[in-house]
């Protein structure tokens, strides 16, 4: 999708409202472990959520130590 494209990722619950600033992500997988839908995936240097299993439940978002995960309640555009 290209940066004129802008949609909103779509959730079980309509938006997805978890965004994740990840040039300030250090990667330490502590959301991974806390997400009950396995909605973060962690590849090397690369966190994204897999929108279709978010819930935006937040629970990533409070236990993120660095804070880089925010509940946007606009949601995410990309």
């Amino acid at each position: 999708m290209s940066d004129t494209e802008i949609k909103y990722r779509m959730a079980k619950t309509g938006k997805l409202m978890i965004e994740i600033l990840p040039d300030k992500c250090d990667f330490c997988g502590c959301c991974v472990g806390v997400c009950p839908e396995d909605a973060i995936e962690l590849k090397e240097a690369e966190i994204f959520i897999i929108d279709p299993r978010c819930t935006n439940c937040a629970k990533c978002v409070w236990s993120c130590p660095i804070e880089v995960i925010k509940f946007n309640k606009n949601g995410v555009e990309i």
